[in-house]
């Protein structure tokens, strides 16, 4: 999901049909509100953040229709600039942060990203 959102942000796309391939509801309007605020300031994401998944908690733990994905992620790398100039969007250096997920297993057997939640610089070491 990361690696899509990070594809889309360099144009700020938020109507990537990549979005939708990884995430789903909550996350997905998450992702695409977002971008689409991006766009609408004129911001595009240089880089990608560097993520270490793990796996918190499964549920069931027989068998698994929910899982609980803990990260600490860093976007030291991954940093929005103005699309007309080039400039960084702001002066906020980016850095490690807590970032928790919900993925859920779906009708079609596929396992998406329903919700996540993104905390902020400094929330994990």
């Amino acid at each position: 999901m990361w690696s899509a959102f990070a594809t889309a942000g360099k144009t700020s796309d938020w109507q990537s049909p990549a979005l939708g391939q990884h995430a789903t509801g909550i996350a997905l309007d998450k992702l695409t509100r977002s971008l689409r605020a991006d766009q609408d300031k004129g911001l595009v994401t240089k880089g990608s953040p560097t993520l270490s998944p793990q796996v918190s908690a499964v549920d069931p733990a027989s068998d698994p229709l929910k899982v609980t994905i803990t990260d600490c992620g860093d976007s030291t790398n991954a940093l929005k600039y103005r699309k007309d100039n080039g400039q960084p969007a702001d002066d906020v250096p980016g850095g490690r942060r807590l970032i928790n997920a919900i993925v859920e297993k779906q009708a079609d057997g596929k396992w998406k990203v329903t919700d996540f939640g993104v905390h902020d610089l400094g929330t994990c070491k």
